[in-house]
């Protein structure tokens, strides 16, 4: 007990004589706004896993063209809740989008990318139905939500709006204007997107913004965030390989047994798409591909390499299921 006792008065003599010091020391520029926010934050808790859980049991597929016309009025509604004091629909071929701005009265503009359609599901492949938005306990992480679009992408959208109402509730003022644009045709290849960004009014509002940030739930077991740099999209084609076209393949379907004497249009497809992508299964082979993609800056690199060395490769290899 005499170390120990020993221990804590040096401890104490130290804080003591630091205590001037400490008290002299200013607060960081910003430090009582964060405070108000946190708090803010902690206050809303329930709410913000209320609105989550809300917008889940709200269902919406793209691809099955179910309730689209509902979830872009759903989704309309949590923006201006949040908000936005603008928050249009954007009639496209397809579904609807929407375009919102949040004027804060800030020097600078960020732009928002919000997508509102969800895959479909098979409920068979849930431990819990996937529009009941349940709160279970995940092993490993603790108390989750389990529903179709808890991770992708109403969930971490909910968390930014979540942000929002956390900066009103603080009466703080948000350090950037926002403009938002947000889809109904994600989970199918955004096939009609061109038609919100091109919009001669989000086009100008989008002009003006810094960046184009998608909130989204990069997140590891241990905490640790990241944000990406960018974004890259699907390409979509379609190649047929007609034998009777072709002229040296079969009209119809025969024997695979005559490929010794009947060329095959099959193979050639094959030859065709490997064609499309160098030998390391990464690097596209297309002509004129790179002819308009920029090269990372050195900032860039510095940021990559910063998030390497951050991250844990065996939580990685953990959650894709990768061994080596």
């Amino acid at each position: 007990m005499t170390d120990f006792n020993r221990r804590h008065l040096l401890a104490g003599a130290a804080a003591m004589a630091a205590a001037p010091a400490l008290a002299a020391t200013p607060k960081p520029p910003g430090a009582d706004a964060q405070m108000k926010i946190r708090a803010a934050i902690d206050k809303q808790l329930p709410d913000n896993i209320a609105r989550i859980q809300d917008w889940i049991r709200n269902p919406d597929n793209a691809a099955e063209n179910y309730r689209m016309e509902e979830a872009c009025a759903y989704t309309m509604g949590l923006l201006k809740d949040a908000g936005f004091q603008s928050c249009k629909r954007m009639p496209t071929t397809g579904h609807p989008g929407i375009f919102a701005t949040l004027d804060a009265g800030a020097k600078r503009t960020v732009g928002i990318y919000f997508m509102y359609d969800v895959k479909q599901v098979n409920p068979a492949e849930w431990s819990s139905p996937p529009f009941d938005a349940r709160i279970t306990n995940k092993p490993g992480w603790g108390q989750v939500i389990v529903g179709r679009g808890a991770i992708n992408q109403k969930g971490p959208e909910a968390a930014f709006l979540a942000a929002l109402h956390a900066f009103r509730e603080a009466g703080q003022k948000l350090p950037v204007n926002l403009v938002l644009v947000a889809e109904g045709d994600e989970e199918i290849a955004s096939p009609n997107f061109h038609e919100i960004v091109q919009a001669p009014e989000v086009l100008t509002a989008l002009k003006r913004c810094d960046g184009i940030i998608i909130p989204s739930a990069w997140q590891g077991k241990d905490g640790s965030t990241s944000i990406n740099l960018g974004a890259k999209g699907p390409l979509e084609f379609q190649l047929i390989a007609s034998g009777e076209r072709w002229g040296k393949g079969p009209k119809g379907d025969i024997h695979s047994s005559y490929h010794a004497q009947v060329d095959s249009p099959v193979w050639h497809l094959v030859q065709a798409l490997n064609t499309l992508g160098e030998a390391d299964g990464h690097t596209p082979a297309i002509d004129g591909w790179f002819e308009n993609v920029r090269p990372l800056t050195a900032r860039e690199k510095e940021l990559i390499a910063q998030t390497t060395a951050s991250q844990s490769e065996a939580q990685a290899k953990a959650a894709f299921g990768v061994k080596m």
